[in-house]
């Protein structure tokens, strides 16, 4: 299994109604974080009614204990957006 796979698994356990996961690594190459071939800057934008009523950084925490020890290894950065059904994009 692929760490994009991996990540999509993972985050199955917060009910996502909407999943966008793209893998922005390239963008970085140079970078201390950036390793070759990828898998270490990520861009993810996650709906869940898990969120609903709930302040940003506890959305956060939610994924990132999702993501358990990926957030060490190989992900050295996460943009996030976390949003409940019916929200919009600030």
């Amino acid at each position: 299994m692929n760490v994009a796979e991996e990540i999509v698994r993972r985050l199955q356990s917060l009910s996502p109604t909407r999943l966008e996961l793209e893998d922005e690594s390239a963008l970085h190459a140079g970078h201390a974080g950036a390793a070759p071939g990828g898998n270490t800057h990520w861009r993810l934008r996650i709906e869940s009614p898990a969120f609903a009523g709930k302040p940003t950084v506890a959305r956060h925490r939610m994924v990132y204990q999702a993501l358990g020890d990926l957030m060490q290894h190989p992900i050295h950065a996460l943009a996030l957006s976390a949003r409940s059904p019916g929200e919009v994009d600030a």
